[in-house]
């Protein structure tokens, strides 16, 4: 279902805070594995983005696997701020309960993971060579690697 194109195209993580405000982003980096005989999947989100203090509310998020022809909310998801905007609404896309986190899933992907943080970590500028940091970090805006079990999961019929 996570196949090479929907990895360069990207994910949709969507979270939620204390307060019930849902936001969505797209993210590029992700990685799917087995931590200590259980299924993980690892986030990597700036500091600065509305999403962290999202997660770092309330300890997890769902990552959405967005069908073919999703390029828009992509790339919507991916340029506008939830600090801002209300990604879920001007997009009309539809979020359903899930089954054992706070974060929404979306309906309209294919796949729903449901991920709770286990641990994180930061990335500090001595993690990086000096010629990543100089093109993926220029304004020292470093990303917290969230390592989060995966304790639900859901796949949607879209036909």
């Amino acid at each position: 279902m996570i196949n090479n194109t929907m990895h360069e195209k990207g994910l949709l993580l969507a979270s939620i805070g204390k307060d019930g405000s849902a936001n969505v982003m797209t993210i590029g980096w992700g990685h799917i594995g087995v931590l200590w005989r259980k299924p993980f999947f690892i986030a990597y989100i700036r500091r600065s983005r509305y999403t962290h203090s999202l997660i770092e509310q309330t300890g997890d998020f769902t990552v959405n696997v967005p069908p073919e022809g999703a390029e828009n909310v992509l790339e919507f998801c991916g340029t506008k701020s939830g600090r801002y905007v209300d990604k879920i609404r001007e997009l009309g896309l539809k979020t359903k309960r899930s089954m054992k986190v706070k974060s929404p899933s979306l309906s309209e992907c294919l796949v729903n993971l449901e991920c709770k943080v286990a641990f994180k970590k930061e990335i500090v500028e001595a993690d990086v060579q000096l010629d990543d940091r100089k093109k993926l970090y220029p304004n020292d805006d470093y990303h917290t690697c969230y390592f989060a079990e995966i304790i639900g999961s859901n796949v949607n019929d879209l036909r």
